[in-house]
């Protein structure tokens, strides 16, 4: 039994982010498995499942959703050694997070969402891939600069804001069609991430 029950799309980051971190904490949890536009995610929709309307959605005992990726992961790992408590640590992990959200997630995930999803192909112009690439080389550049000479990307030891960033970054080349020969830190980075004792990759979804 378990208390905790998992809405997501098993192709998103957004919602891998999330199963890695339940994986990563030992959590036991009911999967939900939506695709968009199915049956299932209008009915998802109609049931108010979705309190902001998309995934991933965490419902817990009483049937309280939280919805957002980041908020879910911030919830499953307080009071954990993934989330620090003092508060200028908490500051450069929560401050990693946002950054994800505002400057990478969209560039680097929607440049992989262009070419991945067929309903979005259309959107896949040679103007807006072009931009997507050199925007995105630019934010890889930055996490780049970060770990060229830190381990992890806000203090010495993994933290959620690592797990936050891993999601869309580890896909970033073979999903998104980004240069990651130009990123040996970020590539090592991603190496120490997978070998955190509990990793599961994107393509692991609960039965």
């Amino acid at each position: 039994m378990t208390d905790l029950t998992l809405y997501s799309m098993p192709s998103s980051g957004n919602s891998y982010k999330v199963r890695l971190m339940l994986a990563l904490l030992g959590r036991p949890y009911a999967h939900v498995g939506l695709e968009h536009e199915t049956p299932e995610i209008e009915k998802a929709h109609a049931d108010g499942i979705l309190p902001l309307g998309k995934l991933p959605v965490l419902e817990l005992a009483d049937r309280t959703r939280i919805p957002e990726s980041d908020a879910i992961l911030v919830y499953l790992t307080k009071d954990t050694k993934w989330l620090p408590e003092d508060p200028n640590e908490l500051a450069e992990v929560l401050g990693w997070m946002f950054w994800e959200q505002n400057q990478h997630e969209g560039v680097i995930a929607v440049r992989a969402a262009l070419l991945t999803y067929e309903s979005r192909a259309h959107l896949a112009t040679p103007e807006r891939m072009a931009e997507l690439l050199e925007r995105g080389h630019a934010v890889l550049s930055f996490m780049e600069t970060r770990l060229a000479d830190h381990d992890w990307l806000a203090l010495d030891r993994p933290t959620v804001a690592d797990i936050c960033l891993y999601a869309y970054t580890h896909s970033a080349g073979t999903k998104g069609g980004f240069d990651m020969t130009r990123f040996p830190a970020i590539n090592a980075w991603i190496d120490r991430v997978a070998a955190l004792p509990g990793h599961i990759r994107l393509e692991d979804i609960p039965e």
